[in-house]
């Protein structure tokens, strides 16, 4: 089956991809307007490029649109990591890459972030699974957490010299984690 997996970072994305690769045909995306600043987008970018290098994965960007996550999220800087804002920009990205998967003839799409012991696994499949709806492409829900499934992404991570950020992304979550 042809997959898009939606990464929201390299070190996330490395349990996924393991689990992933037997059974799939797995490209990766990289739409992340929610990183901030520029230079943190960048960064995890760059590590993307390098693990996906490693592992043969193909990759696909798209535009760091920061303006439209902010004015999606406008009104919800008091939320708290995992709150509404969150459920938004799941919402923003999956939607993308439900829409570039159907474009570009994928079978299904998928994403990393279930990944996160900060992140709900249902929020985002029913996220997921709406993105799908709307776009008539599958979705193939997933909680990559289960089975020790973070604890090997940060393993993994080790193993490739993947750098492992402090926090999800966004400017909001940056403040929050500096904070504490």
């Amino acid at each position: 089956m042809k997959l898009l997996l939606h990464i929201c970072c390299a070190p996330c994305s490395t349990e996924a991809v393991t689990r992933l690769l037997s059974g799939h045909e797995v490209t990766g995306f990289f739409y992340n307007p929610n990183i901030h600043p520029r230079e943190e987008y960048d960064l995890r970018r760059r590590e993307l490029e390098k693990y996906a290098d490693e592992q043969n994965i193909p990759l696909i960007f798209s535009d760091y649109d920061v303006e439209h996550w902010t004015d999606l999220t406008g009104g919800l800087e008091s939320e708290p990591e995992g709150g509404r804002r969150c459920t938004v920009c799941f919402q923003m990205r999956l939607e993308k890459t439900a829409d570039v998967a159907a474009e570009l003839g994928f079978d299904a799409f998928t994403t990393t972030l279930s990944i996160s012991p900060h992140k709900n696994s249902a929020v985002i499949n029913a996220v997921g699974a709406q993105a799908s709806a709307k776009y008539g492409v599958s979705f193939l829900a997933e909680d990559f957490k289960k089975k020790d499934g973070f604890k090997k992404s940060v393993e993994s991570s080790k193993l490739h010299g993947l750098r492992r950020q402090s926090y999800c992304g966004c400017v909001y979550s940056k403040k929050e984690r500096t904070s504490k």
